[in-house]
C-alpha cells in the first residue's frame, strides 16, 4: 500500500550488501559477551573469546577481527587485574579491582552491542599481544 511495503527487508543472512552478515554480527556479539562467562569459570574472560574466535576466524572475517579484539581486551584486564593485586599489598589495589572490574564489563557490554549493529568496535584500552 505504501512505498514502505515495496521494500526488501533489511539484511536476512547474507553479506551481499557489504557489510557482515546478520549470524557474522550474532557470532562477533558472541565473541565480546562469552567474557562474562568469567562470572562463573575461572578464567572464562579469556577462554570464551578465545573459544569463539578460534571457531569462526577463518569463516567469518567480522568475526576474527572482533574475536581478537575481544582476546586481547580480556588478556589487558587480566594483566591490569594481576597488577591491581599486587599493588593490593600498598592497599591501592583494593581500590583499583572494583575500578577494573566496572569498566571492563560497561566497555564488554558496549563492544557485544557494537557488534551485533554490525561496527566493529575496538576497546578505548587495548594491549594488542595476539594478531
Amino acid at each position: 500500500m505504501s512505498e514502505m511495503d515495496n521494500n526488501p527487508q533489511p539484511d536476512s543472512g547474507s553479506s551481499g550488501g557489504g557489510g557482515p552478515s546478520a549470524e557474522e554480527r550474532q557470532w562477533a556479539m558472541f565473541a565480546h559477551l562469552s567474557a562474562l562467562i568469567g562470572f562463573v569459570i575461572p578464567f572464562g574472560t579469556i577462554i570464551g573469546p578465545l573459544v569463539v574466535w578460534q571457531i569462526k576466524k577463518n569463516e567469518m572475517p567480522f568475526v576474527a577481527q572482533q574475536g581478537v579484539e575481544a582476546l586481547n581486551f580480556q588478556i589487558t584486564v587480566a594483566l591490569a587485574f594481576l597488577g591491581a593485586v599486587i599493588l593490593s599489598f600498598i592497599l591501592i589495589g583494593f581500590l583499583l579491582m572494583p575500578i577494573i572490574g566496572i569498566g571492563a564489563l560497561v566497555l564488554t557490554i558496549i563492544a557485544g552491542i557494537k557488534a551485533n549493529q554490525g561496527e566493529s568496535y575496538e576497546y578505548p584500552i587495548n594491549w594488542r599481544l595476539v594478531k
